[in-house]
This record gives C-alpha cells, structure tokens and sequence, in this order.
C-alpha cells in the first residue's frame, strides 16, 4: 500500500494498494527508491519486488522461495536481498540483477544453531532481524532463539559468520538499531523487556554488550513483547514500541548507557514496528488495524499524538 505524507502535520492520505505475497510482514526500499522488497511470513517463505511506479506498486516478478521458513525480516546488502527466517532459523542471501529484480533462487542459506533457556521459545534458533552495518562491511542478524547477535560477511554469494555475540541468557534479543555516530548499537529484547547497549567496531566487527535497561518504567501486568526500535537521526533519543502494553518508551542516549524518560500510549493496538521519518514517529499497530504518528517534541523526545489511518494488519511504515 501507498501513502502520501504531509511534511508539515506528518499525516498519511492513502494512494493504492496492490494484490502481492501473502503476509507481506516486512518492507524494504532500494536506494534510489526504485524497487519495494516484502516479504511473505508463511511455513513457505518468499520474497517479492515490487516496481515503484509513481503512487503505485507494480510486482516485478514472481517470488521467490528462500529456503527458510517465516521470514519475518529483511534487508539489502552488497547487492543481495537478505531474508531474516524465523520459523527455520536462518538467514537467506537472494541476489538483486542490475534492474532491481531478484533472481530465480537464493545464491546462499546460512543456518543458525544453538537454543536458550526459555522453554518455550527458544527450543531452537530464530533469525528475526538482518541488516546491513553503517559502514556496508558487515550483515547483521539478531536471533532471539539463540540469544545473540551474528556479525555475517558475504562473499561469492555465501554468507559466514565472523563473529557471535552473546547476550545474557533468555534476554531474546528481537531487533537491533544503530546509532547515526556508527559506533553504538541497542538491542531491544522481547523475552525480558529490556534494551541492551552495545559498542559496535565496524573495523573489526564486533559488538559488545555495555548495559541494559527496562523498557518500561513498572513490571508488565503480562508478556511485555517489546517489538520495534529506532534511533533518533540526532542521535540524542532511542524510541522503542512495547505491544503487550500499547506503549512507547523514550530514553535519552547518555554516553554509552540509556536512561527511561517515560512512555506513552501508542494510539492503538499491538505496535508491532516503529519508524521515524522528518520529525514524526510512526507506529504499525498491527491488531487494531492503524498506522499512528506523533510529532516527537525536540527538546524532550517526547512523542505527541497526532492522528492515525487505517490499515488492516500492518505491520510495517518504511519511506523513501
């Protein structure tokens, strides 16, 4: 689906839509914005480019299978769309030809290994994040099954890992920004709702876990299920989406530590992604069917409530 966004009140007017893969749970945008990337979060397992034609979307050909089950993210890197594959574990390579299309199948499958405390979700691995590092050198994944984040390189197609990092145990770590410096990363955690500070070397790859902080400013009345996260572009604010709670949390970015300033309600039902774009926060509240924004208060970070849209079962804004 499209949407027109006003610059001045950050609202969204809605365009089209297009017929696409079945539960297309997560977006990503080609440089240029050019191509629109979706996955398909089913027990098969796909990935589909769309043609960005004006205000439409167009598919440009058909998609393809990554060998991996549920994929629940994606990212592009070093001219490949990468598949995080939560149901199987694993993260998925496909190459992207010159024209932005995806190739017939996926150049590489790396399968995660290893489980976790927590009896019920971490019988085994969970890729459920993929992305590139600021610098281009390295593909990220968080995996909460195993606990950790793998530091992946790509070469010939293959993806490796160069190095795992331990988080503490039955943390899940679910996903993972970047601070706009290039040297912090946060992970938020879903299993316990907690955020971990990292230091990130992208010479060397390798993060390292600093300290970690609740999500919410009192214990959950249940399962937190903390969800989206994103960095502010000045650097100053972290702002993570809680589902379980229907809240959004701010912290001030102090040194290498975050501290809670606060929550607020996020204007519907399950946020499931957080994204930021020119002063406003969006939320994809996946149950209540909406997209929420708020103007983010300069001073404080604080996010203000601005109005909504609906959109049956999002779960995911991104923006060129």
């Amino acid at each position: 689906m499209t949407a027109a966004v006003s610059a001045d009140s950050g609202a969204l007017t809605l365009l089209s839509s297009v017929n696409g893969v079945p539960d297309p749970s997560y977006l990503a945008l080609a440089p240029g914005a050019a191509t629109l990337y979706a996955v398909s979060e089913t027990t098969e397992g796909a990935v589909a480019a769309y043609r960005v034609a004006g205000d439409r979307l167009e598919r440009a050909g058909a998609p393809v299978p990554v060998d991996g089950d549920g994929p629940t993210h994606l990212g592009l890197f070093a001219g490949h769309v990468l598949t995080a594959n939560y149901g199987s574990g694993s993260v998925t390579a496909v190459p992207v030809r010159p024209d932005g299309t995806l190739a017939d199948a996926p150049s590489g499958v790396l399968r995660h290994t290893g489980s976790g405390p927590h009896t019920r979700r971490q019988q085994g691995p969970h890729a459920h994040q993929v992305q590139a590092d600021p610098s281009g050198r390295w593909a990220v994944s968080v995996d909460l099954g195993t606990d950790s984040v793998r530091v992946c390189a790509l070469t010939g197609g293959t993806l490796s890992v160069h190095r795992e990092i331990a988080l503490r145990p039955g943390s899940g770590p679910r996903h993972l920004a970047f601070h706009p410096d290039g040297t912090r990363a946060y992970v938020v955690n879903e299993l316990t709702p907690t955020v971990t500070a990292c230091h990130w070397d992208a010479e060397d790859g390798t993060l390292k876990p600093l300290t970690e902080t609740q999500v919410l400013p009192a214990a959950p009345t249940g399962d937190a299920y903390p969800s989206g996260i994103v960095a502010s572009p000045d650097g100053r604010f972290v702002w993570i989406a809680t589902r379980g709670e229907d809240v959004l949390s701010t912290f001030a970015v102090e040194g290498d530590d975050l501290r809670l300033l606060g929550t607020v309600p996020c204007g519907g039902h399950w946020p499931r992604a957080l994204t930021e774009s020119h002063g406003f926060l969006y939320a994809a509240n996946e149950r209540s069917g909406d997209i929420t924004w708020f103007a983010i208060d300069a001073t404080t970070g604080r996010p203000r409530y601005e109005g909504s849209v609906e959109v049956p079962a999002v779960s995911c804004v991104i923006f060129d």
